[in-house]
């Protein structure tokens, strides 16, 4: 797997903190920096997503594809599946998230819920490579509703 990542700003300007990256795949990424009003030259515009805020939408999609997989494997009629996550980040450099939760959304035709229990425990415990990794700094914590369609 490669990505590069290009800087998209020029050095003195309002967008000095947007990148762009490629991904192996061929996709596109535009990444920025929050605004930075006392040193324009080191903050962004706010026209893309934070790095940081890339690798949670990241761990959220890995560990949603796992679930929606897990739960089609075993037969269930799995109609939509979402994941909201929050987070909290440690106060100082690396500024590493500490604490992430993970909630689930999936609605389906007479899925039990102890399927949908065990798909996100799998994924949690051994399928999702960005939240295991991620669980070296952060405390990970999921939870669920299940709707009937």
């Amino acid at each position: 797997m490669e990505c590069t990542v290009s800087w998209t700003g020029q050095a003195g300007t309002r967008s000095a903190m947007g990148f762009v990256a490629e991904t192996g795949s061929g996709h596109l990424i535009a990444m920025d920096g929050a605004p930075d009003a006392a040193r324009p030259e080191n903050g962004g515009q706010n026209l893309a997503p934070r790095p940081m805020e890339t690798v949670l939408a990241g761990a959220g999609g890995c560990t949603a594809y796992d679930v929606v997989m897990i739960l089609k494997r075993g037969r269930h009629a799995v109609e939509r599946c979402s994941v909201k996550l929050t987070s909290e980040r440690a106060q100082k450099d690396p500024k590493v998230f500490t604490k992430i939760h993970l909630h689930f959304t999936v609605a389906g035709k007479g899925i039990p819920a102890a399927a949908v229990e065990r798909a996100i425990a799998l994924s949690h415990d051994t399928y999702c490579s960005a939240t295991i990794m991620l669980g070296k700094t952060a405390e990970i914590t999921t939870s669920y509703e299940l709707i009937e369609a």
